[in-house]
């Protein structure tokens, strides 16, 4: 029978690989995702994969998030050099966030060693921009729906996910016993703007599915109100709106918000900023791809599909430093969506302190985070080796957050015809991944599992190896 290894996003959200071996021998790694959060977690990117990358005969991506596919040069430059699977909005978006998060980890490092806040001597990038170029050489874009043989016995397709351009479940079809293996990735939202809702699946054998807010329901769509709020409040104050937000995704339905309420004549017309070089390229690639877009998005809006009155899309250096040291009420859109690095940090280092301020939060803070600390309630976070007073005022806002949560999880789950004959969460803190897991039995009477880290898990039925707490 064949198997799979849970090398990452087990009973954790970030770090998505997952093994699969077949009867016949052929290995294929689903998603090559980088640890986020806790110090304990980040550590697991320093570690090997667990198998020779040389042994590998495919890999599959199901989106473009650095928990999906951040691992990737690292990969590659342990010796990785078949292909790599993916949808050509993946291939897409790839090309910018890798070598980003490559610059980086090299800044990171320069910055470490010239400032001496670090245990390591030298510091080093976990991966160079040298090697995140290496990894892109690799991709091979697979349009959605087009079954593709990855290895021998082995074919795979890629169905539309609905979180992010180009995201998909994978879908997996063995020579082998259980013929289907569907790999969920990370499941969207059902009527958001900007992407479509995600595919209903009708079968599979064995199915990977999310739990990363599998015991919560995202507040009810309020039309904008209480982003509306926060920036009304916070420009009466004079104050600064900062948003850490993820470059590639949440910048989009950011832009989409604050150009309706605009128009609505809801919110003040504030300068905002886009300071992020691959978010204003991201723009590009969800403009130039409407076709896999929200059908509300076409035919386009009169304008660029993604602007304000008063948009300024900032890419150099020099203008991110004096946009930090300027004043008066303004919006900042930045990355990292965590808080974990990027231009955002030198903003939270100017802005934080003032009361005058709002930092608002639009999506899933990972435990150890700096932004999981600021929602809850930190008066103080560490920057750059220093210690900066929280006195701006700390917003959270999931409305937006990308994720399924417990509802829609459930609703996207009755959509098959049958249930799996095995179900696995991923993707999901302890917690979360405990209450989904009750919900699925309960409800629908499912087999589910909680599968360990580093756990094998026979799809026949078997769990091997020594799994890690």
């Amino acid at each position: 029978m064949s198997e799979i290894t849970f090398l990452g996003a087990a009973q954790t959200v970030t770090g998505s690989r997952h093994l699969l071996r077949t009867s016949t021998g052929q290995r294929v790694l689903v998603d090559c995702g980088m640890f986020q959060g806790l110090k304990a977690l980040r550590e697991r990117n320093w570690h090997e994969l667990g198998v020779p990358p040389t042994s590998l005969d495919a890999v599959l991506l199901t989106h473009a998030h650095l928990d999906h596919v951040g691992w990737l040069p690292r990969l590659v430059a342990a010796g990785y050099r078949g292909r790599v699977y993916c949808t050509p909005g993946t291939k897409d978006l790839c090309s910018l966030v890798l070598p980003d998060a490559g610059r980086i980890q090299e800044e990171d490092a320069r910055q470490a060693n010239k400032h001496h806040y670090t245990k390591h001597s030298p510091a080093r990038p976990l991966f160079t921009e040298d090697d995140a170029r290496r990894a892109l050489t690799l991709l091979q874009p697979v349009g959605f729906g087009v079954p593709l043989q990855v290895a021998p016995g082995v074919t795979v397709e890629f169905i539309r996910a609905g979180h992010l351009l180009g995201s998909a479940f994978i879908r997996v079809t063995q020579a082998d016993a259980p013929r289907t293996i569907l790999f969920g990735g990370d499941l969207g939202r059902y009527g958001r703007p900007v992407l479509p809702d995600p595919t209903p699946v009708a079968e599979a054998d064995v199915l990977l599915v999310e739990s990363t807010y599998g015991n919560r329901t995202h507040a009810p769509d309020d039309g904008g109100a209480a982003l509306t709020e926060v920036i009304v409040q916070t420009h009466e104050r004079g104050g600064r709106l900062v948003i850490p937000s993820f470059a590639i995704g949440r910048v989009e339905e950011l832009l989409y918000w604050l150009q309706r309420l605009e128009k609505e004549g809801r919110i003040p017309s504030m300068p905002t900023y886009v300071d992020s070089p691959m978010a204003a390229e991201a723009l590009q690639f969800y403009s130039s791809r409407p076709d896999e877009l929200d059908p509300e998005m076409h035919p386009v809006p009169r304008g660029p599909m993604f602007d304000t009155r008063r948009l300024h899309v900032i890419k150099d250096t020099e203008e991110s430093k004096a946009l930090t040291r300027s004043s008066g009420p303004a919006i900042i859109i930045s990355s990292s969506g965590m808080a974990t690095g990027g231009r955002v940090l030198h903003h939270l280092k100017s802005l934080l302190p003032d009361p005058k301020n709002t930092v608002l939060f639009v999506g899933y803070q990972a435990a150890g985070t700096r932004g999981r600390l600021l929602v809850d309630g930190a008066q103080t976070v560490k920057i750059h080796g220093q210690v900066i007073p929280v006195g701006a005022r700390i917003v959270r806002n999931d409305q937006m957050s990308a994720h399924a949560d417990r509802d829609e999880i459930l609703r996207w789950l009755r959509g098959f015809s049958r249930p799996p004959a095995r179900t696995f969460l991923v993707h999901g803190e302890d917690e979360a991944m405990s209450a989904l897991a009750a919900t699925i039995r309960q409800e629908l009477g499912w087999d589910v599992h909680q599968p360990r880290h580093r756990e094998t898990v026979s799809l026949g039925g078997r769990s091997q190896g020594a799994p890690e707490a």
